[in-house]
């Protein structure tokens, strides 16, 4: 396991060299104080500011040649401390430059989220994608190896940035994402898992409302007859795909009727974004067909091929992006609402029931709003993530030594009567804070190993255990009182 702890320029210039993964360039784009963040999100928890830098790094295209993609770094305002990292994958972007590193220009709203993370105390980073921002050609949507390999690469160019920019970050890295980017997460955290040349280990991961069977449920739904009213992903995905694979199509006449490929073409091309192909076909759709379903797009021939060929290449390529079969061994949770209306929440269950049976532990699936659309699960799925990432966060000191410090757990969490401490370390102190700061408990001398604190009197919210021992080391985690 990588020691992610950066110790100099030099280690830092160093690896990213052996690895190929270079930093190309950073700008800081802007910064927002705690109390800004707070009063934008309404969060009161929030404990930091944030400053937020567009990077761009050494990576590869669609077919695997050198390009220089782009991606958002969000740190904490205090670079005193020692950080955990977090990866965010972003969700379905309407135009190419509509990715988190323009967050503070028109289209960079998904780095907003990674505002939200740095002011929990992550260092948070949200690579673009393989074909999006900076990176060439067209984006492979869902596309489950670059979306991996755009992550990984830039977390390790994230080490020569860390070094010149002075912060300090742990072992611990976290990994989530939302829509495309639940599917994009969870490509990444099999990719880390399965392959130990990836030189990380997850500490807990949290996959949200995602396409995770792309050749199952998602299949299932371009072919079928319902009604359907965000068909402009089916092409985006054929269009991804062919950047990729090169073989779907010879001319997408072959697959597309005549009345939608010129639009289809149009966003292709760039002159006009996902937004504005959707409203296009949901239109063309409902007056030519008499409703939005999405498979009368498509040729019939093209349609018989896809149905009654198992390996024709559309096929082939669809198994290939499917990012559920296999079983996670870090702490996994899967967040999804059962009346999501783009992402069939079906694709949480056949995750969810596939991993169990191949032996999944500390793996749960939740429903997290049974009434709510995609739109309407992002707050409650992005809020249940934090939690759940809260009970393995460590922050420490950036002096001294955090190793003792970082050993110590804490459960249930949430709690609703006690909490039980465990591997203490000699001399430790601890005092529990609320959200606003205000200290609710202290004791200086806890017990060597073992310790329990009740937490029945306390008003239910999330709280702070801030644990310390002499010369200054410290380190801190998150409670929530249930």
């Amino acid at each position: 396991m990588r020691k992610i702890l950066v110790l100099s320029v030099l280690a830092a210039l160093l690896h990213s060299h052996l690895n190929a993964q270079q930093l190309v360039s950073s700008s800081l784009n802007g910064t927002r104080t705690q109390a800004q963040l707070i009063a934008q999100f309404q969060v009161p928890f929030l404990q930091y500011g944030a400053k937020y830098y567009k990077i761009t790094y050494t990576s590869k295209d669609a077919k695997g040649q050198p390009d220089t993609l782009s991606g958002l770094i969000v740190v904490p305002d205090n670079a005193t401390k020692v950080y955990p990292r977090l990866v965010y994958q972003h969700g379905t972007s309407s135009c190419k430059t509509c990715v988190p590193s323009r967050l503070g220009t028109p289209g960079g709203d998904e780095g907003d989220v990674g505002l939200i993370f740095a002011a929990m105390g992550y260092v948070s980073l949200l690579p673009d994608y393989v074909g999006m921002g900076d990176g060439r050609g067209f984006q492979t949507y869902v596309h489950a190896a670059t979306a991996a390999s755009a992550a990984l690469d830039m977390l390790r160019a994230s080490e020569q940035w860390l070094a010149q920019n002075g912060y300090l970050a742990n072992e611990q890295l976290f990994i989530t994402g939302y829509s495309q980017g639940g599917h994009a997460a969870m490509a990444l955290h099999r990719e880390i898992e399965l392959n130990p040349a990836s030189d990380f280990e997850v500490t807990a991961a949290a996959h949200l409302s995602g396409p995770y069977s792309i050749s199952g449920v998602m299949r299932d739904l371009i072919l079928s007859q319902d009604a359907y009213f965000y068909p402009a992903y089916i092409p985006n995905t054929l269009l991804g795909y062919q950047e990729v694979y090169g073989n779907l199509y010879t001319n997408l006449s072959q697959l597309i009727r005549p009345e939608y490929l010129g639009k289809i073409q149009e966003y292709h091309q760039g002159s006009i974004t996902l937004t504005d192909l959707n409203a296009f076909l949901i239109q063309t759709l409902t007056t030519q067909t008499g409703s939005s379903v999405a498979r009368r797009m498509f040729t019939n021939a093209a349609i018989s091929a896809i149905i009654q060929n198992p390996e024709h290449p559309i096929n082939i390529a669809l198994r290939e992006n499917d990012v559920y079969n296999w079983k996670p061994e870090r702490p996994t949770r899967i967040f999804y609402c059962t009346a999501d209306d783009q992402v069939p929440y079906l694709n949480s269950l056949v995750a969810r029931d596939t991993m169990l049976a191949l032996g999944a532990a500390n793996f749960q699936v939740s429903d997290v709003g049974p009434n709510l659309d995609h739109g309407g699960c992002v707050t409650p799925a992005l809020t249940q993530t934090l939690l759940f990432f809260a009970g393995f966060q460590s922050i420490t000191s950036g002096t001294g030594s955090p190793d003792a410090l970082e050993n110590i757990q804490f459960a249930p969490n949430p709690a609703s009567n006690f909490v039980r401490v465990s591997e203490i370390p000699a001399g430790a102190g601890l005092r529990v804070l609320d959200w606003r700061g205000r200290e609710v408990y202290r004791q200086m001398d806890l017990p060597q190993g073992q310790l329990e604190i009740p937490v029945n009197e306390l008003p239910k919210g999330v709280y702070f255990l801030h644990f310390s021992l002499p010369g200054a080391k410290q380190c801190t985690r998150t409670l929530v009182r249930g």
